[in-house]
C-alpha cells in the first residue's frame, strides 16, 4: 500500500471521478467512460496500456456506480468492464421472482430478484481481492448505506483511514465483490447484504443510492478534502479536478389532476424516483456552485446555470458533470436509424430493464460528443 500513499500525498493536482447509480443504466455511464477513455489515452501518446485508473487519483461510485468503479480500480478498460457488464446485467436483471417456493416465502418476500446471480458474478469479477487489496491501483471510494444505523458509509482504501484498520474497524479485510453488493443492494430489488464490521458486530447495508448520495459527486468532494478523512487535498480551481458520470435520466412530468387522484400505493412507486432526482439536483447545484463548469447545466427559471454564483466568491474545484437526458426529443437528435417514442422512453428508464444493455451503452457513447478534450487541458 506504499505506492498508494505516496500518491495520494504528492503534491499537485488531484483528479476525482465519480459515478452515480442507476441500475442497468450503467450501461450508458460505460458509453461516455469509453469516450472518456479515448481522450485521455490520446493525451498519453507514451503510455500504450493507459488506464483510467492511471489518471484519477480518487474513484467512486454508488450502485450500479461502484461495480464500475471497483473494475476501473483494478485497472480494467473500460472495454474489458463493458464486457463483464453487460454478461452480469444479463444474470442479474434476467428473471423476476415471479414464483413462489413454500420453503423460500422469506426470501420471496424480501427481494424480487435473486442475490444468487449479483453474488456469483461479482465474485467472479473480484475473486479474493478486498478493500485493502495491492491490486487496486489507485484510490477507491463504494458508497453504501448503512440501514441499521440509517447511515451513509463511504468504504475507502486509503491505508490511513479510520476504519481501514483499526480497533474502529477492518474496513481492509472486507472482501471488494461484497462492499460493491453491499451498494447494489436497493430494497425491493435485492435482500440487504449483511457484513461483519467489527467483532461479533454485524451491519445490514443497502443500496447506498438511498441517500443524498446517489450522485456521489458531493459525498465524494468530502472525502477528498474534509479534514476527518485522510486524503485531505486542497481545494483549488488549478488543482482538484472533478469528474461526474451519470446514468441517464427522466424528466419528471405529471399534470396536477394525476397528482389529486394519487393513491397511496402510486405514491410509494413514485416517491423513491422523486427523492433520488432531488438528491443529484442538489449534488449539482453544490457543485456548480463551487466552480465555473464548461458542463454546467440549466437548474432552474431562477438560478439559470448559477453563471458568475460562486459559494467561496470565486471557483475553487474544476468540475465536469456528463448525463444525458432521457426524453424523445434527445434520444431522436442522437441519429439512430429508428424513431424513439414515449413507450421507448419509458422502457429505457426502467433501471432492471436488462434487455436495453447494449442500447443504453449506444446511447451514452452517442451523447458523449459533450465529452470535450479541452476540458482536459489544464489537468
Amino acid at each position: 500500500m506504499s505506492e498508494l500513499l505516496d500518491r495520494f500525498n504528492k503534491p499537485g493536482q488531484k483528479k476525482i471521478l465519480s459515478l452515480d447509480g442507476g441500475g442497468i443504466r450503467g450501461a450508458l455511464t460505460l458509453g461516455y467512460l469509453k469516450k472518456l477513455e479515448d481522450i485521455l489515452k490520446a493525451k498519453f501518446p507514451d503510455q500504450p496500456d493507459f488506464r483510467l485508473c492511471d489518471y484519477f487519483d480518487l474513484i467512486g461510485g454508488t450502485s450500479t456506480g461502484s461495480i464500475i468503479a471497483a473494475s476501473l480500480a483494478i485497472g480494467k478498460t473500460v472495454d474489458e468492464i463493458t464486457k463483464l457488464y453487460m454478461d452480469l446485467g444479463g444474470k442479474i436483471f434476467g428473471e423476476k421472482r415471479n414464483w413462489w417456493n413454500p420453503m423460500e416465502t422469506m426470501k420471496w418476500l424480501k427481494a424480487n430478484y435473486s442475490y444468487k446471480a449479483m453474488e456469483d458474478g461479482l465474485k467472479f469479477a473480484y475473486g479474493d481481492l478486498t478493500m485493502g487489496s495491492k491490486e487496486l491501483k489507485t484510490g477507491l471510494c463504494i458508497v453504501a448505506k448503512r440501514a441499521d444505523t440509517n447511515s451513509i458509509w463511504p468504504l475507502i482504501n486509503h491505508p490511513k483511514g479510520k476504519f481501514f484498520d483499526s480497533d474502529l474497524g477492518k474496513n481492509k479485510d472486507i472482501p471488494l465483490w461484497m462492499a460493491v453488493r453491499a451498494s447494489s443492494a436497493a430494497p425491493t430489488y435485492f435482500a440487504p447484504q449483511m457484513i461483519e464490521v467489527m467483532k461479533d458486530q454485524q451491519a445490514a447495508f443497502i443500496d447506498g443510492g438511498l441517500s443524498m448520495a446517489n450522485n456521489p459527486s458531493l459525498t465524494l468532494l468530502m472525502i477528498a478534502t474534509l479534514k476527518g478523512f485522510p486524503f485531505r487535498w486542497e481545494m483549488a480551481e488549478d488543482k482538484l479536478l472533478f469528474v461526474s458520470v451519470g446514468t441517464g435520466y427522466s424528466v419528471f412530468k405529471k399534470y396536477a389532476k394525476e397528482i389529486d387522484d394519487s393513491t397511496m400505493l402510486s405514491w410509494a412507486a413514485n416517491i423513491p424516483d422523486m427523492l433520488m432526482q432531488d438528491a443529484s439536483w442538489q449534488n449539482r447545484l453544490m457543485m456548480q456552485w463551487l466552480s465555473n463548469s464548461p458542463t454546467a447545466d440549466y437548474m432552474d427559471m431562477e438560478i439559470e446555470k448559477m453563471d458568475d454564483d460562486y459559494l467561496a466568491g470565486k471557483p475553487i474545484i474544476s468540475y465536469l458533470r456528463y448525463n444525458f437526458r432521457i426524453t424523445e426529443n434527445d434520444l431522436n437528435e442522437l441519429g439512430f436509424t429508428r424513431i424513439f417514442t414515449a413507450a421507448d422512453v419509458k422502457s429505457i428508464t426502467d433501471m432492471s430493464n436488462s434487455a436495453n444493455r447494449q442500447l443504453l451503452y449506444q446511447i451514452g457513447w452517442k451523447a458523449s460528443y459533450a465529452i470535450k478534450p479541452e476540458h482536459f487541458e489544464k489537468f
